[in-house]
């Protein structure tokens, strides 16, 4: 996930704006896209559940979800894609990650 967080950092710096939002389902080209949004969407339901009653362990363990998806797109996807309105829909998909290790911590902080 910290390589998703990389490169949405570098992309906003370089674009001076912020990719928030919600994908365009449209958009989602690539199998693994398309896996990686419907994962994002059903692990951010455990984590707010998990937030929720204050179960953080459960939170991480949900967010852990995400790492064989994550991996899968970083494997097949181009995030900069040519196309500008796909690459910002997979950088606002990048974006809902970020939002999703923010309510548990701001995993930026930590080194290693």
């Amino acid at each position: 996930m910290r390589r998703a967080l990389n490169i949405l950092r570098i992309e906003e710096k370089k674009d001076a704006r912020a990719f928030d939002g919600e994908p365009a389902a449209k958009l989602l080209k690539d199998k693994e896209e398309k896996t990686l949004a419907s994962a994002v969407k059903a692990v951010g339901k455990d984590v707010r559940a998990a937030l929720a009653t204050e179960d953080f362990e459960a939170a991480m363990a949900a967010l852990a979800k995400l790492r064989a998806p994550v991996d899968a797109f970083f494997d097949k996807v181009t995030v900069n894609a040519a196309a500008s309105d796909i690459r910002e829909n997979r950088l606002t998909l990048l974006a809902q990650i970020r939002a999703l290790t923010l309510d548990i911590a701001d995993f930026s902080k930590i080194e290693g």
